[in-house]
């Protein structure tokens, strides 16, 4: 076998083997090998197989004169009886075929006789590509035969036209008519495009469901597909270019794929997990007849762009990213006693929808108080849409007022107020301080301003909200003194663009010739001065900047731009360069005028110059949503200011699809390698890849349209520094030595997390416990400390722990010497000596469980550990809730543990007994409660279309769990999943993302009680759980593989 150059994904057999071995060495040829992934082996060797036996067969054809199936049929019987000998799975022996070599084609009452010669014309068996060719079987046709032979539909488009619904109408009411069928169809309001006609005809079947998004500004559905259920296993599914239109079924030309059960089951799966999201997700609400004149007034207001509508549509359930929000600020209050919350959030992210579920939950915590509520912002419009979103969301269209100018509220009890009528009709004078409960301050960055500070050093409401974007100092003015010095949550970058709340960035990292590797670098900042001179020294940079401006950019005259520089000097020398150029530039700094800044900020807007060269984005007060363009041309050294100013860069504006960055990357010096690989690092969706793995792979994380792409030269750069960044051993003893000079700090496991942030407790322990580190390091002495790997392990597998109850019993124990009492105490410390070790407390030759005076006896770790658990709590950022079992555990919802601190929280690991457990269900008979161990992803890899829709979340309540393969409906396990709840017995699930990675095994997080909903499927089952509790924002987002949340 012959091997050509390129990319493979094939299996390695002798005749691959033979073709390398033939390669010539001389060619400099690099071939790649890895092992098959365990969780995808089943797939990738039965497709294998499946080619090797079908080119045998065919040799057998050829061979016998095209008159073989006798012998083909019998091979193929000897080959399933040598499978069972091998596995000894009986079911294998059902699979040998007839002698005749015949197909099962259709089993029909005899009154259904006539679907015989309704089948579908393609394949029910092989998949097929419709492209609207006119030697196709017709589209329109097909479905109808679809129709007629399905027992289940689905229907999936972004709008549904009569044109194109006339067509198969009578195929659906025929299809409808009979026992068990049933229609389910998925739409929009989109662009005005669907009927309302074809919607009210659709609502008046029987034994139909219909769902609509009406959210005409985020929108995200531009999915066709159609999809056909048979109880047979011969389900199909057309994925493509066709809405529901008589031009995209009928005569246009449209693209769409037949996707078969039997030759994709994994894109089946897919498409059936999708839908079921969908389904159940509160983005589309239920449609009947009645709400027809709700559907013509959204489908007027898409065709006349109507954007002044007073009708809002408002989610019931707030987005994943938001609950993340509001549980953070719960934790804050709960665990962390802090009533002023900051919450920091891009423009258009939905801060004001996040306060008005804070106050709802407010209310509902609150439900004999007044509940007195204050809004203030500095425009009217931000108050009305406000007062709007509240009204919306406590559903209560009478809520609220708005003061603003001269109006006059008809109460006051909750009330939207401008900071200027405030302030004129003087507020402090009329209300006690403790008047609201509950004051919401928008865009709070401006509380520098003298308008504000009487009404934050006045009133002293139960809860001080803030929301801004910029929470850095203005005018010298530090917003976090008024809010406990903290900020309460944020809006991650990533998750914003991926909910279309920020626009999508082209990032190009271009070679950057100026050598900063011997400029002055203390405490983590360059020499400004230094900086600066090297800089305005340099025209060669300069007219490399320019040049790659023009490479880059599609043309300047489109450009809305800002350079950010490293002094006012640099930026007037940028600006000159680029007028000199024949590229209109300005500038702004501290010392420049209101006017000066109005002007300018004026011109840029309407192109008459074409970039603003700027020092602090901030203070010189440079906020324009229309920037599309931004160029680094300074190494910038806070994480902080570097989000900050690409987010200006990414707000959202009209006719504005994307921002595009030109970062200019040279040789710097070694210690700011940290600063790449957390500004990198922050711009990716969640990966557990190294920024050396992401720069070599392309980048694969980003967020949705998201590119960064680095010259040549710029990414050795950037992977030279980041060599020093990489969180192993050698580079934290590097930097331990160099602590307190650097900082001028004593050292401990707090000061150090708190100097290098992007370093976790993981990436220390994975490399030692933090005593020996700084033995290695020589600042302290060295010491024989022989239960040091002990003491390793165990804070590895305690680096995850959340559960504020133990973590708070644990401190209690080492700290006050304090004895367990209760079977939770004694689960407590079970659960610590099993993160230690794998056998019983009398296996090792204790007489009780002796972990606290094993830990003490080495009082190092056990300061250390102290210190561990310390941060672990103060790191907390939701609350959880016990179990809702009718017996003492020591676990609590949503918490994450291992899988043997599980086993020991039950008592089923206890002082005396460890039995053990490898299979991922697990029936506790003393408590009548089944724990369900999952992994969401079973294989390795990242993508796994084979294995990634067995276990996964439905909606934020619902999951959806692949049993064992041995599981029917009928045997004795399945029979109590579906029964346990008439049998008192208790479903817990513990999930995970997947079982190892870089730092090792993960933990479960606790999802708490669940009861059986629905089931489908034979060996396995495929269950449909109900949790009580909510899935935490965080795995959610994980957990719902099938839909973008």
């Amino acid at each position: 076998m012959k091997i050509s150059k390129g990319v493979y994904e094939q299996l390695i057999n002798q005749a691959v083997e033979n073709g390398l071995r033939q390669i010539d060495a001389s060619e400099k040829i690099t071939v790649e090998k890895a092992p098959i992934d365990n969780a995808e082996a089943q797939h990738i060797l039965a497709s294998y197989m499946a080619k090797v036996i079908e080119k045998g067969l065919s040799r057998i054809f050829e061979e016998n004169n095209h008159d073989s199936k006798a012998e083909q049929i019998k091979l193929c019987n000897d080959l399933i009886s040598r499978f069972y000998e091998t596995s000894n799975v009986e079911d294998l022996l059902e699979c040998k075929i007839g002698d005749n070599g015949e197909q099962l084609l259709a089993v029909l009452q005899k009154s259904n006789e006539e679907l015989k010669k309704k089948r579908p014309q393609t394949s029910l068996a092989i998949s097929t590509l419709f492209t609207g060719s006119k030697t196709e079987p017709s589209m329109v046709v097909e479905l109808k035969r679809e129709i007629t032979t399905a027992d289940r539909i689905d229907m999936l488009v972004s709008f549904i036209k009569w044109s194109g619904l006339r067509l198969i109408i009578d195929d659906l009411k025929d299809f409808l008519e009979k026992d068990g069928h049933r229609l389910r169809i998925i739409t929009t309001s989109y662009m005005g495009a669907t009927d309302p006609k074809a919607l009210e005809e659709l609502a008046s079947l029987p034994n139909t469901e219909i769902k609509v998004s009406y959210d005409k500004e985020k929108t995200r559905l531009h999915a066709k597909a159609y999809m056909f259920y048979r109880s047979s296993g011969f389900s199909t599914a057309y994925i493509g270019s066709s809405n529901l239109s008589s031009a995209a079924i009928g005569d246009g030309l449209e693209w769409n794929v037949k996707a078969t059960n039997q030759d994709l089951p994994h894109i089946i799966k897919n498409i059936g997990a999708t839908f079921d999201s969908y389904w159940n997700s509160a983005d589309f609400e239920d449609f009947h007849k009645e709400d027809i004149p709700r559907f013509e007034k959204a489908i007027k207001n898409e065709r006349t762009s109507n954007t002044l509508s007073d009708e809002i549509v408002f989610r019931i359930e707030p987005y994943p990213y938001q609950r993340e929000i509001l549980e953070r600020l719960k934790a804050e209050r709960e665990l962390y006693r802090h009533y002023k919350n900051l919450v920091v959030a891009a423009t258009g992210t939905g801060k004001t929808v996040i306060s008005a579920f804070d106050y709802k939950e407010f209310r509902k915590q609150n439900p004999q108080s007044k509940n007195r509520l204050l809004f203030v912002a500095h425009r009217q419009e931000i108050l009305k849409q406000s007062l709007k979103t509240f009204r919306g969301i406590l559903k209560d269209y009478n809520f609220g007022d708005v003061l603003y100018g001269g109006q006059t509220p008809l109460q006051k009890d909750h009330l939207f107020i401008s900071v200027q009528s405030f302030n004129s009709q003087n507020f402090c004078g009329k209300f006690p301080p403790d008047f609201y409960d509950y004051i919401v301050i928008d865009e709070v960055h401006h509380a520098s301003a003298s308008s504000y500070q009487k009404l934050l050093s006045y009133f002293t409401p139960k809860v001080l909200l803030g929301l801004t974007a910029t929470p850095e100092r203005m005018d010298g003015f530090d917003i976090l003194s008024y809010f406990d010095n903290r900020i309460a949550a944020e809006i991650r970058l990533p998750e914003a663009i991926n909910r279309e709340l920020l626009v999508p960035f082209q990032y190009f990292g271009v070679t950057d010739p100026v050598d900063l590797s011997s400029v002055t670098f203390t405490r983590g900042y360059y020499d400004m001065t230094e900086l600066e001179n090297v800089y305005i020294r340099d025209d060669a940079r300069t007219a490399n900047i320019i040049s790659s401006v023009r490479k880059y950019i599609t043309s300047v005259n489109d450009v809305v731009g800002l350079g950010f520089c490293v002094s006012v000097e640099h930026a007037k020398y940028m600006s000159r360069r680029f007028n000199e150029a024949g590229i209109a530039a300005s500038v702004l700094y501290g010392a420049s005028t209101e006017k000066e800044r109005n002007t300018v900020k004026d011109d840029l807007v309407n192109k008459k110059i074409h970039f603003i060269f700027t020092v602090d984005l901030y203070n010189e007060g440079v906020d324009i949503p229309e920037v599309n363009t931004i160029l680094f041309l300074r190494p910038t050294q806070s994480l902080t200011v570097f989000i900050q100013q690409l987010g200006r860069g990414l707000r959202t504006c009209e006719g504005k699809h994307l921002l595009t960055v030109l970062d200019f990357i040279g040789q710097q010096h070694q210690k700011y390698s940290f600063t790449f690989e957390s500004k990198f690092r922050a711009l990716f969706d969640k990966t557990q890849n190294s920024l050396k793995d992401e720069a070599e792979n392309g980048f694969t994380h980003l967020p949705a349209g998201c590119n960064i792409v680095l010259e040549k030269v710029a990414m050795q750069y950037v992977l030279e520094n980041i060599k020093q960044a990489v969180p192993n051993k050698r580079n934290i003893i590097s930097l331990l030595s160099s602590f307190e000079k650097e900082t001028g700090e004593s050292l401990t496991l707090t000061a150090f997390l708190r100097k290098y942030p992007y370093y976790m407790l993981k990436d220390i322990y994975k490399a030692d416990t933090f005593t020996s580190l700084k033995m290695q390091a020589g600042l302290i002495p060295q010491k024989n400390l022989p239960n040091m790997e002990v003491f390793k392990k165990a804070f590895q597998r305690l680096c995850e722990v959340n559960d504020r109850e133990w973590l708070s019993a644990l401190l209690s124990f080492l700290k006050d010497c304090s004895k367990s009492s209760s079977f939770k105490e004694r689960c407590y410390l079970n659960m610590l000596h099993y993160s230690f070790f794998q056998e019983s407390p009398i296996k090792k030759g204790w007489k009780e469980n002796e972990i606290i005076d094993f830990i003490k006896s080495e009082p190092e770790f056990c300061d250390e550990l102290i210190e561990f658990l310390q941060l672990r709590y103060a790191s907390l950022s939701f609350v959880s809730h016990p179990l809702t079992v009718p017996y003492e555990t020591g676990l609590q919802t949503h918490c994450s543990y291992t899988r043997d601190q599980i086993l020991a929280g039950f008592g089923y690991w206890n002082e005396t007994e460890r039995p053990e457990m490898r299979e991922g269900v697990l029936y506790l008979k003393d408590k009548k409660t089944y724990l369900l161990f999952i992994d969401l992803n079973k294989s390795e890899k990242d993508f796994s279309p084979t294995t990634m829709y067995n276990d996964y979340a439905v909606n934020e309540t619902l999951f959806h769990w692949q049993s064992q393969s041995t599981t029917s409906e009928n045997s004795t396990r399945g029979q109590a999943y579906i029964h346990h709840k008439r049998n008192g017995e208790k479903i817990i699930l513990f999930v995970r993302e997947q079982k190892k990675n870089k730092y090792g095994t993960l933990p479960y997080v606790c999802l708490g009680t669940a009861e059986f909903v629905s089931s489908t499927g034979e060996k396995p089952m495929n269950i449909i759980w109900k949790l009580d509790r909510e899935i935490p924002a965080d795995l959610y987002k994980v957990a719902a593989q099938a839909i973008a949340v």
